[in-house]
């Protein structure tokens, strides 16, 4: 038997940090809420906090282990993990409508 580690780089950080910092230029928020415990969006959000006197807050989607101090202390505010009763009920209705007309939810997978 041989073990395999396969490690992809799928930029979600960097694209992330890059919508963060643009949606910031284009003042197009007044507080943001950044869900990951990935220490590498550290700096757009202590720049977007102190450059730009948002607010960011971070809040940890992993279940066990710690979050990120280096986040924690970028952030505006932090929680350690998400509330999940607390998240089942920010949830969007199953159909919304704009402009264009009605939409769905997608499916659970």
């Amino acid at each position: 038997m041989v073990q395999i580690l396969k490690t992809e780089e799928k930029r979600s950080d960097v694209n992330l940090a890059t919508l963060l910092l643009i949606d910031c230029f284009d003042n197009d928020f007044d507080e943001a809420v950044v869900i990951t415990n990935d220490s590498d969006l550290t700096l757009p959000i202590e720049y977007v906090v102190s450059r730009f006197n948002k607010r960011v807050g971070v809040i940890n989607p992993q279940r066990r282990g710690r979050a990120s101090r280096e986040l924690r202390q970028a952030a505006s505010w932090s929680y350690r993990q998400i509330n999940r009763s607390i998240l089942a009920n920010s949830q969007f209705p199953a159909t919304m409508s704009d402009a264009l007309g009605a939409f769905r939810k997608p499916s659970r997978r």
